[in-house]
């Protein structure tokens, strides 16, 4: 009786895990050791923050997480919309971030909007602690996505916007609409034109 093994191991991308098809005669486990994941995927933007404040400074942090939240960071289960970082005894800490609970967790599953630290290098903190203390300004996340299969968090420093700022921001944009409005109609109406070669 010939030897067969069926379809091959198809990766699981959520568990980091392979599997055979169950049309395979014999199932080997495989691991994802030394498979590494490579760019960035983004999971959640804080579309508001840009609207709300005026971005000073950006840098990339690390956050401590556990297990079930990272299983469902990558069915992008997040919103950054209430968040914001706060520095306590020189370390910093993000308040609000929304993590959903893991779908298949058990009662080992996270609290949704827990307290999470954020890895930066200490000197990194003591700018920021100091900029915040003397100037009033804040901190909050801008986005949070994988890179290299480590979840990262774009921190940014801000100031928030005074109501004319928002208001010369609305006009911009109203005026970049027109714009793109006035080049699309003239682009549509040339192409509609008969040629004179046709004629």
């Amino acid at each position: 009786m010939p030897f067969r093994v069926g379809i091959p191991p198809v990766p699981m991308a959520l568990s980091g895990i392979f599997f055979v098809n169950r049309s395979a005669q014999i199932s080997v486990p495989v691991t994802l050791a030394g498979v590494k994941e490579r760019g960035r995927l983004p999971v959640a933007t804080n579309r508001k923050a840009r609207h709300l404040y005026v971005v000073l400074d950006t840098v990339e942090a690390g956050i401590v997480l556990v297990g079930n939240e990272v299983k469902s960071l990558r069915l992008r289960r997040a919103s950054l919309g209430e968040a914001f970082a706060t520095v306590e005894d020189h370390e910093m800490w993000l308040y609000n971030l929304h993590i959903a609970e893991y779908a298949f967790g058990t009662w080992t599953n996270h609290e949704v909007r827990r307290k999470r630290k954020l890895l930066l290098h200490r000197a990194q903190i003591l700018k920021w602690e100091q900029q915040v203390r003397e100037s009033g300004l804040s901190m909050v996340p801008l986005a949070l996505y994988f890179s290299d299969g480590r979840v990262k968090v774009e921190l940014a420093l801000v100031r928030g916007k005074k109501t004319w700022d928002r208001r010369h921001d609305l006009a911009e944009r109203d005026a970049r609409r027109d714009i793109e409005r006035a080049l699309s109609d003239h682009l549509k109406r040339r192409s509609a034109r008969p040629s004179r070669r046709s004629r």
